[in-house]
C-alpha cells in the first residue's frame, strides 16, 4: 500500500466515523450533544497541541544538537555486537547496516523525526541488497519489529503529555518506561526469531 492509498483510506475512515456519529445522534435525538462534543473536541485538540509545542520544540532542538555533534553516530558504533547477533550475514559497515544502527540510535534518543527517514533508507537498502520479489526478507521483518518496539532512553512525547496534563515530575516514569519497553523489545525480537526459524523449517519440509 502506497502513501497515497493510506491517506485515502484514512480519509474514508474519518468520514465514516463522522457520518456514523451524525446518524446515531439523529436516531437518538442527541444532535445537541454531538455538536457540543465536536466543538469541545476541536478546542481540546488545539489546546493540547499548543501545550505540547513548547516541550517538543525544546527536545527537538536538543536532539538536533545531538545529531549534528555526531552523538547518534557514536552511539550506533556501540550497537555493533548486538547488531551482529541479530542481523546474521549483514555487515554493520554496509549502507543498510549503517542506516539501521543510526535508526536505533535516533530512537534511543527520542529523535523520531530523524529516525523515520533513516528507517526508510534502511528498508530501501535492505530491499536492494536482498531482492525478495514483493515479500519482506527476514532482515526486513526483524528491522520493522525492532523499529516499532523501540527502546527510548528519553521518551519526550510521553513526558510532554504528562506535563500538559499537569504532572509536576513528567520524567519520573523513566524506570517504568525502560523496564516495560525492554520487555516489549525482547518479546518482539524473540517472536520474530521464532517465526523466522519456523518459516525456514516449514519451507524445508515443503521442499
Amino acid at each position: 500500500m502506497g502513501k497515497d492509498d493510506a491517506a485515502v483510506m484514512m480519509t474514508w475512515i474519518f468520514c465514516a466515523m463522522a457520518a456514523l456519529s451524525l446518524v446515531f445522534g439523529l436516531m437518538n435525538g442527541r444532535m445537541g450533544q454531538v455538536s457540543a462534543a465536536a466543538l469541545e473536541g476541536s478546542s481540546a485538540a488545539v489546546t493540547l497541541s499548543l501545550k505540547l509545542l513548547g516541550a517538543m520544540c525544546l527536545w527537538s532542538g536538543l536532539m538536533e544538537v545531538a545529531e549534528r555533534s555526531r552523538l547518534t553516530e557514536k552511539l550506533s558504533r556501540l550497537f555493533t555486537p548486538v547488531f551482529r547477533l541479530l542481523f546474521h550475514g549483514l555487515s554493520p559497515s554496509s549502507p543498510a547496516g549503517r542506516a539501521i544502527a543510526m535508526n536505533v540510535a535516533a530512537n534511543l534518543l527520542g529523535l523520531g523525526n530523524a529516525a523515520t527517514p533513516l528507517g526508510l533508507a534502511a528498508m530501501r537498502e535492505l530491499a536492494a541488497q536482498e531482492p525478495c520479489h514483493g515479500a519482506a526478507s527476514d532482515h526486513m521483518v526483524l528491522f520493522v519489529v525492532l523499529n516499532t518496539a523501540s527502546l527510548q532512553l528519553i521518551p519526550t512525547t510521553t513526558a510532554a503529555l504528562r506535563l500538559a496534563a499537569g504532572s509536576s515530575s513528567p520524567f519520573e516514569i523513566l524506570p517504568a518506561v525502560w523496564c516495560s519497553s525492554l520487555c516489549s523489545v525482547s518479546a518482539a525480537l524473540l517472536a520474530a526469531k521464532l517465526f523466522q526459524r519456523f518459516g525456514r523449517g516449514r519451507h524445508g519440509l515443503d521442499r
